[in-house]
């Protein structure tokens, strides 16, 4: 018998392969607040090494969202790297200075953007231009 927590992991693997991009990206943004709250939680209790490991793992999460910009296909990409570079200067200082007030800034910066994200994520796709279909 597989031990839980790696037949738990397999089943993270499989869901993340099978995921659709809609999906990765709503995927990234949950786990993205849940190590900002982490984070947080672990800076008011001053458990610094705790705080710095979430807030390490948050910015790497960025990092992907960054790199899944494509401004040649949505104009607004230029606008959103602005705020996850801003987010990533946040969750720095937050852990340099030992700020939860900043670790707070930022999820309230983040948490619109993840449930815009789920809110597209679980709409229908509009159909393309010229993709009518007649019937």
């Amino acid at each position: 018998m597989m031990n839980p927590a790696l037949k738990r992991a397999q089943l993270n693997r499989e869901a993340i392969l099978s995921a659709s991009p809609a999906r990765l990206l709503t995927m990234l943004y949950d786990r993205l607040l849940v190590d900002l709250n982490r984070a947080e939680a672990a800076q008011l209790a001053g458990h610094w090494p705790v705080a710095s490991e979430n807030l390490v793992h948050a910015q790497s999460i960025i990092a992907e969202l960054i790199s899944s910009l494509n401004s040649d296909l949505w104009s607004g990409a230029t606008q959103l790297h602005s705020i996850y570079a801003f987010a990533t200067q946040l969750l720095i200082d937050a852990n340099i200075k030992r700020d939860p007030a900043l670790t707070r800034q930022a999820i309230t910066l983040m948490e619109p953007l993840r449930q815009t994200w789920h809110e597209a994520a679980a709409a229908p796709a509009a159909p393309l231009a010229g993709d009518e279909h007649i019937g």
